[in-house]
């Protein structure tokens, strides 16, 4: 069921739109089309009690700037690509350099995040759609953009996303949700306990860009092969750790092979909700919120430092320079198309 309600207007006045998505189990979802953002997940607890589990804001206004990207549909291109640049068939493609000399979530202005989305309500969700210039943004070919929020009777989220374009081109597109199980404002989520069905992650140099080398976690900080709480290890004595300030690393999925699979498990005990995650992509970057300002949120909350975690499903970060890394290029020959899943029930 899919309730349509105003939620705010833009500078120039037009009106933004949330889409309430609910299902029989108590479970509500809110997605606005100013940006494909995800605003509201309302989940119940092992004592039935409904919360809402994700970061962001009561009203339209404080997504016009979301540094922290809350919710944010990521596009056309998520993370990061070093040097903010990268060529495809032969054209040099100059990104904005917004981090450093890097480039991060493709334009901090101009991303799809900060896009007002066409919308169609289906039965058990809604579709945004946007069209995508030639040249914007740096990144070659007109883009015809969809991305589809469904709520299951299983207590699933799926998102859902496809794009055409007339150019080869980068198109690798993430949510950027951040998830505090215990409720949104419970403070931080180091006692969330996280499995990563992942052997290995993809290092890092200044800047947070991948070496190009895939290495094994076992016996290092980023091993969550097995349950561990997230701050279990997350201040350790790691260079890896010291240079993001926690984790935001890219994890490669076991056994990614282009179709759908549990890539991750989240708990949190005290509330009795877990988090199970798949995708048909091969990779996700795990981000802790370390970065997170203190600010404030919905229902009157403080936000601060680890208040929230992503798991951001995508090609690997710095992949069109990187020709080992599995390929992000789209175009007349290779329509994009993805999975991600957010299964919600309760700790065994």
């Amino acid at each position: 069921m899919v309730k349509k309600e105003i939620f705010g207007k833009t500078k120039s006045g037009q009106e933004i739109y949330r889409y309430w998505l609910e299902n029989e189990k108590g479970m509500r979802a809110g997605v606005i089309n100013y940006g494909a953002i995800l605003v509201n997940l309302f989940v119940p607890d092992k004592e039935g009690k409904v919360k809402d589990v994700v970061l962001g804001y009561d009203t339209l206004e404080p997504y016009f700037e979301n540094g922290g990207f809350f919710g944010a549909t990521v596009g056309p291109n998520a993370n990061r690509v070093g040097g903010a640049a990268f060529t495809v068939d032969g054209q040099l493609c100059r990104l904005d350099k917004n981090d450093g000399e890097n480039n991060l979530h493709s334009h901090k202005e101009l991303g799809y995040h900060k896009r007002i989305w066409s919308a169609s309500e289906k039965e058990d969700g809604v579709t945004f759609f946007l069209e995508d210039e030639d040249g914007s943004m740096g990144f070659p070919g007109n883009k015809k953009v969809w991305v589809t929020y469904i709520l299951t009777q299983e207590n699933e989220l799926k998102i859902k996303y496809e794009a055409e374009s007339d150019k080869n081109t980068v198109i690798n597109m993430t949510n950027h949700t951040y998830f505090n199980l215990a409720g949104q404002g419970s403070g931080s989520v180091c006692d969330h306990i996280l499995t990563l069905k992942a052997g290995a992650y993809t290092p890092v140099v200044s800047g947070a860009i991948p070496t190009g080398e895939v290495k094994s976690v076992a016996g290092t900080p980023f091993d969550f092969t097995e349950a561990k709480k997230i701050g279990a290890d997350i201040d350790a004595d790691n260079k890896q750790l010291s240079l993001t300030g926690g984790y935001d690393h890219n994890w490669v999925i076991d056994g990614a092979d282009g179709t759908l699979r549990e890539f991750a498990v989240v708990e949190e005990p005290v509330s009795g909700r877990e988090m199970r995650a798949y995708t048909d992509l091969p990779g996700v970057q795990f981000y802790a919120g370390n970065g997170v300002e203190k600010q404030a949120g919905k229902e009157g909350a403080e936000y601060g430092p680890r208040g929230g975690l992503c798991l951001e499903t995508q090609y690997f970060p710095d992949t069109p320079n990187k020709p080992e890394f599995p390929s992000a290029i789209f175009g007349p020959e290779r329509k994009y198309e993805s999975m991600t899943v957010y299964r919600f029930g309760l700790c065994k």
